[in-house]
């Protein structure tokens, strides 16, 4: 998962990320509110870590922003050296999901990451057989059928179209999709992407007869929207 993770104190930033991406998480790092805030409206992440007190922008804020703006799912955890109850209470009031009182300790970080992952995206869970509509994965042997019927797929376009229904109706940002399906391979023609995106489009028959429609979302990326046909 792609998570976002601000602190003005950089030791714990690195502490932190270290953390997740030994626990197979890509952790992107900020430790400015403002920086964060400013990716926010560009980039796609699947969940928040936030310091309750950052000098330039404090996680409350950020937070009545993310909730206002971005999907009410998104997980958030927030951190705060403050124990009182009262700070406690106020950070979930504000739409926090959870809370970790600093010093972090790397067991419980994890622990919590992954219970609020799992809570968020049901459909991330292992499971070897989703079934969405007349579209069936088996994740493990990467096929996919429509109506039954298999589809020839090459992996990116599979790993492509699962990502795309794992995250329905949700707007997934190009770097989002680069990251999850070709691994941060920066290196891949800016093109390389979009034909990938119209062959699933094609290939999966994604229009609303079919109940779904793969659409684009301006100077952002892509996101598969389930509709319901005329």
């Amino acid at each position: 998962m792609r998570i976002a993770v601000l602190d003005d104190d950089n030791n714990l930033l690195e502490l932190v990320c270290t953390i997740l991406n030994a626990a197979g998480h890509t952790c992107h790092p900020f430790l400015s509110g403002k920086e964060m805030l400013h990716q926010l409206r560009r980039e796609s992440y699947d969940m928040l870590i936030l310091d309750w007190q950052v000098p330039d922008l404090n996680g409350t804020e950020i937070l009545h922003w993310v909730r206002e703006k971005l999907s009410p799912t998104l997980p958030v955890l927030f951190m705060t050296s403050r124990s009182g109850e009262d700070d406690i209470v106020a950070g979930l009031a504000a739409g926090a999901d959870d809370y970790m009182i600093k010093p972090i300790r790397r067991s419980e970080l994890v622990a919590r990451v992954q219970a609020l992952l799992r809570r968020a995206y049901p459909s991330q869970t292992a499971s070897e057989h989703l079934q969405f509509g007349i579209y069936k994965f088996e994740t493990r042997a990467g096929r996919v059928s429509v109506n039954d019927v298999p589809v020839e797929m090459t992996q990116k376009e599979f790993d492509l179209a699962l990502l795309l229904f794992r995250n329905l109706g949700r707007p997934l940002s190009r770097a989002y999709i680069l990251e999850a399906v070709w691994s941060r391979d920066v290196d891949i023609p800016s093109r390389t992407m979009d034909t990938h995106i119209s062959r699933v489009r094609s290939k999966l028959e994604l229009r609303p007869e079919n109940g779904y429609r793969l659409a684009p979302v301006y100077s952002y990326g892509y996101r598969l929207e389930q509709v319901t046909a005329e």
